[in-house]
């Protein structure tokens, strides 16, 4: 079983219009709402992977019930801690004509230190029977750029594995605690090493100057070229084949459920990498955020190559 964490979870909004007109009436020519979050995405992957897991952040009002309902549909288990204020919406117009989309982001409702600290002691308890918690996206108004920090010091204080997949400042905090794994983007690795990273070798160092800080996998994806990882044993370079890509959104969140996976099945780290980026790149097949076919991943898994580099 594995506790996937998404504090800012949303609903996801989808509008398509035939061509958007500001300051007019739109009328909406499809619609589609979904639960939202980075960490729901990663929920969403695993549940397919065929593993138990548990999901939990913050929720509330009659958004956040929509959230937890969705949710348990898909088979997840809900651990979502309840919060007086409504959860945020995420609205996304697609305008058909233009081939072309507006994002509307609420900020989401402010926490309050004490429900800060109510779910600490949640959170506590709902990550003893696992072994593999993953940490994804934003926090909400009122949250400290360390409360990851703390998220993670008390996994690791239980034993736990913790993949931490957000950006700076939470990120600059969080690999403070030294989780197990990060995915910087190549901005973010820049920034936290202070290395060009013009190319794979030096992506590659800056990793691994990374790993040698105390965290134990760093992992930067090149998109439709791979992705490069940095562990104990040396840094790897993941080749994918090509593929007609339909959306990549959420191709980042199921790259994180891969690696959760595997890390759960106790797997070595060359194998996790190859895992990861099947799920990743199947995921880019298909036009729906968090959803992708078996059959796809199985497939690319076999081609997958994973080459030494360090």
């Amino acid at each position: 079983m594995i506790v996937t964490v998404t504090l800012n979870a949303a609903i996801d909004k989808r509008y398509v219009v035939e061509e958007f007109k500001e300051g007019e009436v739109n009328r909406v020519i499809e619609c589609e709402y979904t639960p939202g979050g980075k960490g729901l995405n990663v929920s969403k992957s695993l549940k397919i992977l065929g593993t138990e897991v548990w999901a939990t952040g913050f929720v509330g009002g009659f958004a956040g019930q929509y959230i937890v309902s969705e949710v348990e549909k898909l088979g997840i288990t809900s651990k979502f801690f309840s919060l007086k204020g409504e959860s945020r919406s995420c609205i996304n117009i697609w305008d058909e004509g233009k081939k072309m989309q507006t994002e509307f982001l609420e900020p989401g409702v402010e926490i309050s230190k004490r429900e800060q600290e109510d779910f600490l002691k949640a959170f506590t308890e709902t990550i003893r029977e696992t072994n593999i918690v993953t940490i994804s996206g934003s926090v909400p108004k009122g949250v400290a750029a360390d409360f990851y920090n703390q998220m993670i010091g008390i996994a690791k204080e239980m034993n736990k594995k913790v993949i931490l997949d957000t950006s700076s400042p939470l990120l600059d905090e969080g690999i403070k605690a030294q989780p197990t794994m990060i995915k910087p983007n190549i901005d973010e690795i820049r920034a936290l090493t202070g290395k060009k990273c013009d190319c794979i070798d030096e992506i590659i160092e800056a990793a691994c100057d990374l790993q040698q800080r105390g965290i134990e996998v760093v992992v930067v994806s090149l998109g439709s070229e791979g992705s490069l990882m940095a562990c104990k044993e040396g840094g790897y370079q993941a080749i994918v084949p090509k593929i007609d890509a339909v959306n990549t959104v959420g191709c980042g969140d199921a790259m994180i459920a891969g690696f959760a996976y595997s890390f759960d099945k106790g797997w070595d780290y060359e194998e996790a990498l190859k895992m990861a980026s099947s799920v990743s790149t199947a995921s880019a097949m298909h036009e729906k955020t968090g959803f992708f076919h078996l059959q796809d991943q199985k497939k690319i898994y076999r081609e997958v190559k994973v080459v030494k580099r360090k």
